[in-house]
């Protein structure tokens, strides 16, 4: 039930879910202009800001400077933990081909990290969703196997449906064993604290930065997605502190 409501308050803060909202107001307000003329502007301006480089850079790069790109040799026996990120079923082709290209690019560095090593362990994890049959796991395994891992090195937990749970899987399955965390570059500083709050040992191995330079006056779908993608973030590190704090709270007062 929580996961739905997160996922469910989440989307009033995406940028296109939150214009149509505004415009839906004004639609129902019509007859107080200077109200609708006032949240007409305010849609206005949140979605042109958002959709030019400078809204989608001042959001993202903050989140993607804290952590670099990974590469230093990991030792033998090592793990590789991918974080899921979605597919598609209806996309003909290999298993590369039904990845979303954020998973794409989560996995494929995943792979250039196992590479790194000697003797590694691949680490893939995602449920399904409401929409596909085939566990997100499932289908990064087949994948990973297409791009040269070996089966018999390959853990997936494809019953992981967020970050958090991916944490408690690999806490369940592994233990508190080293192991090098790929995400996406905006996603690195929120899975890092979740992995860290379950007493576990990640280190970071960011890909899929999104950050890109452009004309200010240049307004596209492009850095629409990287400022909703950035604002999901911002959302779902405010969600897991309250929990993670309230849970805190909570251990205290049974401990008492």
């Amino acid at each position: 039930m929580m996961f739905w409501l997160k996922k469910a308050i989440s989307q009033l803060f995406m940028p296109i879910p939150l214009v149509v909202l505004l415009l839906l107001f004004c639609i129902v307000m019509l007859r107080n202009r200077k109200l609708v003329r006032s949240v007409l502007a305010v849609a206005v301006v949140i979605l042109a800001f958002l959709s030019s480089s400078v809204g989608s850079n001042l959001l993202t790069t903050s989140l993607e400077e804290q952590y670099q790109v990974n590469n230093q040799a990991i030792g033998a026996g090592c793990l590789v933990m991918v974080l899921g990120s979605g597919h598609d079923d209806g996309v003909s082709g290999a298993a590369v081909h039904k990845l979303s290209t954020t998973a794409l690019a989560r996995l494929t560095e995943g792979v250039r990290q196992y590479k790194l090593g000697k003797d590694c362990i691949l680490i893939v994890s995602g449920w399904g969703g409401s929409v596909s049959k085939t566990p997100h796991a499932q289908v990064m395994a087949e994948a990973a196997m297409q791009l040269g891992i070996p089966k018999d090195r390959i853990i997936t937990f494809p019953l992981a449906k967020d970050t958090i749970e991916e944490a408690q899987y690999l806490k369940w399955d592994v233990g508190n064993y080293p192991f090098r965390l790929v995400t996406s570059a905006t996603h690195m500083a929120r899975s890092m604290a979740i992995f860290h709050s379950q007493g576990l040992s990640p280190e970071a191995a960011p890909t899929d930065f999104i950050a890109r330079q452009g004309y200010w006056w240049q307004l596209d779908a492009n850095n629409l997605l990287s400022s909703q993608r950035a604002i999901h973030e911002y959302v779902g590190r405010l969600w897991f502190r309250l929990k993670y704090e309230r849970a805190t709270e909570q251990l205290d007062i049974e401990t008492q």
